[in-house]
């Protein structure tokens, strides 16, 4: 059996992120529709929409990887493959034993970014040099979300000289980037049907790792963002739809209950006035005295 090659974009932020805005029904849906095999929801600090997505990802034609990006003491660090929040403001070194204990992967993201607190390059290579050359598992070597190359040279650089896998992701906090960078990874023996989340975790641990985030012609971009922004519009179209309905829903209920409320205050304060009017009579009559 030939090796097969899998997409994904392990870097990617939802609604449940501060900073970003998109359900995860609408991330999933785009990943599909562009071609990946998988993304990673990787929200800051909170993992409860990432483990959501990996659960609705099957319906959309993808293998679930739950995951987070998890503010350490030293900088960011991806999580890929937990059901659970990693400990918050703990060293690197720890953090990633904690991930990589758990049968996850620990990937360094945006290295050298310290405005997005990335790890600085000092700290990163002493914690190289600490654990002999096992860390983490690999670095991000391409963030699409970088203003220049620079900073991604520098990691890919970084990441040869000391033989650690390289990866893509797209750091998107928009549906429309999700995809414009991403990771091919090559599984041998394993048929698309039977793929798992554990083959792609292992070969990225492998090093089976291709970054892909060069420039897109202006052609297919136009066509990327365009797509993203009709199924945006059609997500909340639909949405409001819904809204509309439950409200009308309540509305009714509501309607339906004070007329039925209405009717039996009229009925109770019909039997109190013919009561009355009956021992208004009576008074009156000679049978009282």
């Amino acid at each position: 059996m030939s090796a097969l090659t899998v997409r994904i974009d392990p870097h990617v932020h939802s609604e449940g992120s501060y900073d970003a805005h998109d359900p995860v029904e609408l991330i999933l849906e785009q990943a599909a529709e562009i071609g990946l095999d998988a993304v990673v929801i990787t929200d800051h600090d909170v993992i409860d929409e990432s483990l959501r997505a990996a659960q609705l990802a099957p319906m959309y034609g993808l293998v679930g990887i739950p995951g987070v990006e998890v503010s350490t003491a030293d900088g960011h660090l991806l999580a890929l493959g937990v059901e659970e929040l990693p400990p918050r403001r703990r060293p690197l070194d720890e953090t990633a034993r904690w991930v990589r204990e758990r049968g996850g992967v620990a990937i360094v993201p945006h290295p050298f970014q310290r405005s997005r607190h990335g790890i600085g390059r000092r700290r990163l290579g002493r914690y190289h040099d600490a654990a002999g050359g096992d860390a983490f598992d690999a670095i991000e070597t391409y963030n699409s979300w970088l203003f220049t190359g620079y900073k991604n040279r520098r990691a890919r650089r970084f990441a040869a000289k000391r033989q650690y896998p390289g990866v893509a992701g797209s750091d998107a906090h928009k549906v429309g980037y999700v995809g414009r960078a991403y990771t091919e990874i090559d599984i041998p023996d394993v048929s698309r049907a039977s793929l798992a989340a554990a083959d792609i975790l292992d070969a990225i641990r492998n090093g089976s790792t291709e970054v892909q985030g060069r420039r897109t012609p202006i052609p297919t971009s136009t066509k990327h963002y365009a797509g993203a922004a009709g199924r945006k519009s059609a997500y909340y179209a639909k949405r409001g739809a819904l809204g509309s309905a439950l409200l009308a829903k309540k509305g009714a209920f509501k309607s339906g209950y004070y007329a039925k409320l209405g009717a039996l205050k009229s009925g109770s304060l019909a039997k109190t006035g013919v009561a009355q009017a009956a021992r208004m009579l009576y008074r009156m009559s000679p049978l009282s005295r």
